[in-house]
C-alpha cells in the first residue's frame, strides 16, 4: 500500500508553450542529480486552456503525481472516475485559483536556484542520514491546501504556498507568523524536514505533544545543520543544540531515536 504524507506549513510553528519533453525538468534524462520536475507547467497548461495533450501527459507521464493531487490533496474523487477530468478542470476555474496559477508561472519561471540548493542540501543530508535515498522532486499547484506531499520516495511542492509573505491573498487569509514561512527560501528546508519526517515519523501517536515537539525539533536542528543557517529557531531546536554540544560524536539517526533529552 502506498504511503502519502501531506503536510501543512502551519504544522511547523507550509507563460508556458504547447510543447513539452516527456519529463519537463531542467536536467537531461540521464542526469541522476536532483532537478525539479515541472509538473506544475503541464498542470497550468491544462487548467488555463483545457489542452487535451497536457491532460494526456499528466495521466501518462505523471500518473502518480496526478493521482496524489486529485485524490489526496484536492480530494475530488478517484482518478479513474468517469467525470474526474471535468471536475478537476472546473475546480480550478475559480478566479482566485486562476490568479494563483498566473502568479506561480511568473515567480517560478526560473528555478535554477532551487535546483542548486536541492542538490547541495540532499547531498549533505545523505551523508548525515545514509539510509535516505535520493527522491524525485516535483512542483504542482495545490489550491492553497497542502504545502509538501511526500510518498513513494517523491516530494511534491505546492508552489502556490510559497509566493511570499506579502502576497496580497496571503495577507487576507494567513497570520503573519505563518506568512513568514510561505516564501521561496523555505521550499528546500521544508522539503528536507518532511522528507526526514516521512522516514523517521513521530514515535507512537499516543504519546504527548512534548514528544512530538521534541522530535520535530531534532529534525529541524538537523536541517539547520544541512542548510548551514538557522532556518528554524525554537526552544526545542535550542534543547537539541545544547544536547549535541555534549554528544558531538552522535550520529543523526541515533539522535532521532533518543526519546528524552536531559
Amino acid at each position: 500500500m502506498r504511503k502519502i504524507y501531506i503536510f501543512l506549513i502551519i504544522a511547523m510553528v507550509a507563460c508556458v508553450g504547447c510543447e513539452f519533453q516527456l519529463k519537463p525538468n531542467d536536467a537531461n534524462d540521464g542526469d541522476e542529480k536532483i532537478s525539479l520536475h515541472r509538473y506544475d507547467r503541464i498542470q497550468s497548461l491544462y487548467l488555463t486552456t483545457g489542452d487535451y495533450s497536457a491532460l494526456q501527459q499528466m495521466n501518462l507521464v505523471y500518473p502518480q503525481e496526478t493521482r496524489t493531487l486529485i485524490e489526496d490533496v484536492l480530494k475530488l474523487g478517484r482518478v479513474n472516475d468517469p467525470d474526474i477530468n471535468n471536475k478537476f478542470l472546473n475546480f480550478y476555474q475559480d478566479t482566485v485559483l486562476q490568479a494563483l496559477i498566473n502568479e506561480v508561472e511568473q515567480q517560478y519561471a526560473n528555478v535554477d536556484d532551487l535546483n542548486e540548493e536541492l542538490q547541495k542540501s540532499f547531498d549533505k543530508l545523505q551523508k548525515k542520514l545514509p539510509v535516505l535515498t535520493t527522491p524525485t522532486v516535483y512542483t504542482q499547484i495545490g489550491a492553497l491546501d497542502q504545502s509538501i506531499v511526500v510518498g513513494n520516495n517523491t516530494i511534491g511542492i505546492s508552489l502556490d504556498k510559497y509566493l511570499g509573505k506579502d502576497y496580497p491573498l496571503y495577507l487576507k487569509y494567513y497570520p503573519e507568523v505563518q506568512r513568514k514561512l510561505m516564501t521561496r527560501s523555505m521550499i528546500v528546508p521544508d522539503c528536507l524536514v518532511f522528507f526526514i519526517l516521512s522516514a523517521y515519523p513521530i514515535p507512537d501517536e499516543g504519546r504527548s505533544q512534548l514528544t512530538a515537539d521534541l522530535h520535530i525539533g531534532k529534525i529541524q536542528w538537523i536541517v539547520n545543520r544541512v542548510m548551514g543557517r538557522r532556518v528554524f529557531s525554537t526552544r526545542f531546536t535550542a534543547l537539541v543544540a545544547k544536547y549535541m554540544k555534549h554528544h558531538s560524536g552522535m550520529a543523526m539517526d541515533e539522535l532521532l531515536s533518543v526519546e528524552r533529552l536531559p
